[in-house]
């Protein structure tokens, strides 16, 4: 790609509207923004920006933002519901599903049923192209409430100091970016299954304003692209795909030889509005060490988004760990399901913002066989990619990254997409969510949604 087009996609990138950025996990989550945080006093109290007369509308106005609870998935194996309140700066958390330990050192209890809340700010001046963006975007400070687990306090890091910070971006729709972090570790069980220490900034998530349990609006052929974390084999990630069929009872089935990757057993519906289902396989082969697994007891849930008109399927992998029974399944993660239909060059053209396993927030441009990572804060070009279409399962769009020829894989649907690299991509992890030389920095992995056509 010329340096002129680069120019001509970074400057498309910085004008256009911005809807959200997003995850899981990561899957939730794309280069970092290093943009300044504020410390101490200097947070102050901030309202909304006021936008600039003629500026398109990009999300809600702030004192309607307040009236949505967003319901989604974390790459790291989360449900979420998330609520922000725009006009008194402060939001809700729930965790309704998460193998996230309340506690570094420990395996359980988890996060799951805990609800926080705190304090929101925008991003400071300048670190987006616009004020209407910056409107629209939420940087989440301490949330504290009490762990249902154990019903001791719980709180999530503050604003200051906090470099890496976990960020909401609010779209019309969706809302997606970065959910608070942990930091995870445990010495394993006589030195067996040993979980490193390891710090995580955020973790991508992506949520829905408007979601159905709805079974028949499922019914169909999907590709999946899915992304996998097993802490005890050393945090090694898988990134794969598969195509998958779902009936009406919620029953997948598949043509490829290890079967459906993203659910196990047939849906089942609960109360908090998604589907469970027991038994999904593990893809994490391990490595060394190998995980400690003493059988398929994880969960995965799916949350079936309603956007622009299509159906997205987003699936999240819980794992579980009860030392108690020795029912040990540690991977988690997360997977995004677009609707297996043809799909020619062009068909998804356009500006995504999002976030990756890479722990950092970037953009994307897609530009017929062309591809770019942007970095949104200063709009400069990151590493590029190239698109091969015409693959047999319909819908699915082959990737080649021109920086290390890793090859991969992308999906769209509803204005979402999801890519897969078997490579490093935008100078790999964010150091602050990593562990020095033993974080791998491949296969990468991230979500985003269309901010401009």
């Amino acid at each position: 790609m010329s340096h002129a087009i680069i120019r001509g996609l970074a400057m498309a990138i910085a004008t256009a509207p911005f809807l959200i950025a997003c995850g899981g996990g990561k899957a939730d989550n794309p280069g970092a923004i290093n943009s300044p945080q504020c410390s101490g006093a200097s947070c102050g109290v901030q309202g909304p920006p006021s936008s600039n007369a003629g500026t398109p509308t990009l999300c809600p106005a702030s004192a309607d933002i307040v009236k949505t609870t967003f319901l989604g998935g974390a790459g790291s194996g989360e449900v979420v519901q998330l609520n922000i309140d725009a006009t008194a700066m402060t939001y809700t958390l729930k965790w309704l599903e998460s193998p996230i330990p309340l506690r570094t050192g420990s395996v359980s209890p988890t996060r799951a049923g805990t609800q926080i809340a705190g304090a929101v700010i925008h991003p400071p001046t300048g670190a987006l192209p616009t004020a209407e963006q910056i409107r629209c975007a939420f940087i989440l400070g301490a949330g504290s409430g009490t762990g249902v687990g154990d019903g001791q306090p719980y709180t999530t890091p503050d604003f200051v100091n906090n470099p890496n910070p976990p960020m909401i971006l609010v779209g019309n729709g969706v809302a997606g970016g970065g959910i608070p972090g942990a930091t995870v570790q445990f010495a394993g069980i006589l030195g067996l299954g040993a979980v490193p220490n390891r710090h995580f900034d955020f973790y991508p998530f992506l949520g829905f304003a408007s979601t159905t349990t709805d079974l028949t609006k499922l019914v169909g052929t999907y590709n999946g692209l899915l992304y996998h974390l097993s802490p005890s084999a050393n945090y090694e990630t898988i990134a794969t795909n598969s195509v998958e069929t779902f009936d009406a009872s919620g029953n997948c089935t598949s043509p490829s030889a290890g079967g459906c990757l993203s659910t196990g057993n047939a849906l089942t519906l609960n109360s908090n509005g998604y589907f469970d289902s027991t038994s999904p396989p593990q893809i994490v082969n391990g490595g060394s060490p190998a995980p400690l697994r003493t059988g398929n007891f994880g969960k995965a849930h799916m949350i079936l988004g309603q956007i622009n008109g299509a159906t997205v399927p987003l699936v999240v992998r819980t794992g579980s760990v009860n030392l108690g029974t020795l029912q040990i399944d540690d991977e988690s993660g997360i997977a995004m399901l677009a609707a297996a239909t043809p799909l020619a060059s062009g068909g998804f053209d356009g500006g995504y913002v999002g976030a990756d396993s890479n722990f950092n927030y970037t953009a994307t441009l897609i530009q017929g066989g062309v591809g770019t990572f942007i970095n949104p804060s200063t709009s400069a070009a990151e590493d590029g990619f190239g698109l091969g279409y015409g693959l047999p399962s319909p819908g699915l769009v082959g990737v080649q990254s021109a920086a290390t020829g890793g090859q991969g894989l992308a999906i769209a649907s509803g204005g979402l997409y999801a890519i897969e690299i078997q490579s490093k991509v935008n100078n790999g992890v964010a150091p602050t969510s990593a562990i020095a030389g033993s974080t791998p920095d491949a296969p990468y992995f991230g979500i985003g949604a269309q901010i401009s056509k």
